[in-house]
């Protein structure tokens, strides 16, 4: 699925993983990445609306050695994808795991509550990481402009590994960027941007009325609708892709 397109003297061959979360429990949506989302699971779609992207070599779940998620392992392997299983609560942990496993210069990280992920939205962050030099490439940083539900974030092996191997904060084991977003005098970034800014706007899988709403864009704009489809369905004016230059 990979598509080498960096400009001379970035990372043009670099593996590139990306790593979708996944796991059944939630706090306010039990099982919510196996909710039926136009006939197919969230972590599905979030899986079949991936495969498109070129910029990646590989893609795995990242879920629990938890039985509960015995379920999540099955539908990520129905679905083409490897599942990589490890600590519930340690999900920077099974990051690690997954690069382990599947060794690759840098990982895409998704949550499979956005399944609506953008294959040009992850296509473009991954071609900045190549381009560049920094350790960290996202399109979530704060003040964030594109919609909560399109977020993609590509660190490199190195940050990673450094991550998996300082972090000690239960936050930051978690939460998987977490320490790398906190040093950036350490792990230089890049942030791409949406122009304009729909950084408001709220796609992402959460809560009973998330659901309906992702299953509604779903039924009307089609399960391979890009980014601007999902746009226009919600009343909104398209929007394009802003990268930084290296």
């Amino acid at each position: 699925m990979s598509s080498r397109s960096a400009q001379p003297g970035g990372r043009a061959e670099a593996g590139v993983l990306a790593v979708g979360q996944a796991r059944t429990g939630s706090t306010r949506l039990p099982g919510k990445v196996l909710a039926d989302v136009g006939g197919v699971t969230a972590l599905e779609l979030m899986l079949d609306r991936l495969r498109r992207a070129t910029e990646s070599d590989e893609i795995v779940v990242a879920t629990s050695s938890e039985p509960s998620d015995d379920i999540v392992a099955r539908v990520a392997e129905r679905a083409g994808a490897t599942a990589v299983r490890g600590p519930l609560e340690d999900v920077l942990g099974r990051f690690s795991l997954a690069l382990r496993q599947h060794p690759a210069e840098a990982i895409v990280r998704l949550t499979a509550d956005c399944p609506l992920v953008d294959p040009e939205i992850a296509d473009a962050v991954v071609r900045r990481w190549r381009d560049g030099e920094e350790e960290y490439v996202s399109n979530v940083d704060e003040p964030r402009t594109f919609p909560d539900g399109l977020d993609v974030e590509v660190v490199s092996r190195s940050a990673l590994e450094a991550s998996a191997g300082e972090a000690t904060s239960p936050y930051e084991r978690e939460h998987v960027t977490a320490f790398v977003r906190a040093r950036p005098e350490r792990f230089p970034r890049a942030v791409l941007e949406l122009e304009p800014d729909y950084g408001s706007v709220r796609i992402t899988l959460d809560t009973a009325d998330d659901l309906e709403l992702i299953r509604r864009i779903v039924r009307a704009a089609g399960a391979d609708a890009g980014f601007n489809d999902v746009l226009a369905f919600l009343g909104f004016g398209p929007a394009v892709i802003r990268v930084p230059p290296p």
